[in-house]
């Protein structure tokens, strides 16, 4: 066990360092957390509009009515959160070189909508919608790092109009940023006609063809989300973040798979796809936490005798309803800790496999597309990322059951340890 622990020690700590402090990936996962709360927005009304039963309870027509009020929250929303997540990384990036962020937000839009297509249905100067989406977010990141590399890279050559002394800070800065976006907004203007004499039309579409599509199908399989998994819980075994680090990667993914989900959710089609974004939140991480420590927060209250186990129990518990589980992960602890390393690492792997099996037979509902917020509790939560099914609900308690089997045994190893240590450690203060 120690030279298997020194193996990964030796191999991933390094990797994990790196992509957890590189400036890209950085920007990357804080992108998407400035897009997040209007994502959230936009989901719970995609909930709200599809609420079981409704459609049996009033008219068609006013149905169709109280649809078509609530659907500008969604489409203003999740169906343009590509560019939320676009102006998050440019401004971020350009942060990252102390230069004017907002500047850098805003080029990286501009520079994403210069390569985008503007035509639907042979009507020019009309960008559809699925562009700006998650169809669009793979064009939109490497645009935003590529902006916001030319765009810092003329400011800190000092290619800028200087005004005098005197002139309003803001139209000092105004200026400031004229030559530098111009110069960045034209070699993006430059590759979008040069592409336009290719087959691929636009650069969006060259990206969705040869990058995008490949990926995205990689990414909805089980064995690459397996992989994920054990990446997150690795990572986390050694102190490190894992679902920072491996959702950098994969978010680009998730998301493309989670709006191909809601598309279909949302015109009454069948599903696409079982990995999606809320595949990994609300099956997953979503049941107490990554590595699904909710369980083990209901096996300390069964099964603990250890003043510790106790004591981490009464503090990990009310967290853990709302999936805050650092209190159990570094109080029980899990980090380094090899008597835990088979079950955090079994229990989620397995976990995947249930779930896949289920819905990919149809026997639970794929996920819907809707982001659920990640503090919703067990159970609740599957019933609305499945569209408010029950079996979603269900499926999570099963999983629950599951977790809380495979931990059993190693659970009590460790507390009769702490308990046999807290005894003898009572016993020589009493003698």
């Amino acid at each position: 066990m120690n030279k298997f622990m020194g193996v990964l020690e030796n191999v991933l700590l390094p990797i994990a360092d790196k992509l957890n402090n590189n400036r890209y990936l950085s920007a990357l996962r804080d992108g998407f957390m400035v897009a997040l709360p209007l994502i959230i927005f936009g989901s719970i009304f995609v909930v709200i509009a599809n609420f079981p039963f409704l459609d049996k309870v009033i008219s068609a027509d006013g149905y169709a009515k109280y649809q078509d009020a609530l659907g500008p929250a969604s489409a203003a929303t999740l169906s343009i959160m590509g560019l939320f997540v676009i102006i998050g990384i440019g401004y971020k990036l350009t942060q990252f070189y102390k230069v004017d962020a907002i500047y850098g937000g805003v080029v990286a839009l501009a520079s994403f909508l210069i390569l985008t297509p503007q035509v639907v249905e042979k009507v020019t100067g009309v960008i559809p919608t699925a562009s700006l989406g998650a169809q669009g977010m793979f064009l939109g990141i490497f645009t935003a790092f590529i902006s916001s590399e030319l765009y810092r890279f003329f400011v800190q050559k000092n290619w800028t109009i200087k005004m005098p002394p005197g002139v309003p800070d803001a139209v000092s800065r105004s200026f400031s940023a004229l030559i530098p976006i111009t110069l960045t907004l034209t070699i993006f203007l430059i590759v979008r006609i040069l592409f336009s004499y290719t087959p691929y039309d636009t650069v969006q579409n060259f990206i969705y063809t040869i990058i995008q599509q490949p990926l995205t199908h990689l990414g909805s399989g089980l064995p690459a989300t397996i992989v994920a998994v054990l990446l997150i819980q690795i990572f986390w075994f050694f102190g490190l973040h894992g679902q920072i680090i491996v959702n950098s990667v994969f978010d680009p993914i998730w998301y493309a798979l989670n709006d191909d989900n809601l598309k279909a959710f949302q015109a009454g089609t069948e599903l696409p796809h079982v990995i999606t974004k809320q595949f990994i939140d609300s099956f997953l991480v979503g049941m107490g936490g990554s590595g699904m420590t909710l369980a083990v927060v209901f096996l300390i209250f069964l099964i603990g005798k250890s003043r510790q186990v106790k004591e981490l129990g009464k503090l990990g518990g009310p967290a853990g309803i709302f999936n805050v589980n650092e209190p159990i992960i570094f109080g029980l602890p899990i980090i380094m800790n090899p008597l835990v390393l088979i079950p955090w690492l079994l229990a989620p792997v397995i976990v995947t496999i249930v779930t896949y099996v289920a819905m990919s037979t149809g026997l639970v509902p794929r996920p819907a597309g809707v982001i659920v917020p990640w503090t919703t509790p067990v159970v609740l939560n599957g019933f609305l990322a499945t569209g408010n099914a029950w079996q979603g609900g269900v499926l999570q308690a099963i999983n629950f059951l599951i977790v809380a089997v495979i931990w059993w045994p190693f659970l009590k190893i460790l507390d009769k340890n702490y308990y046999e240590t807290e005894k003898y450690e009572s016993n020589s203060k009493a003698s």
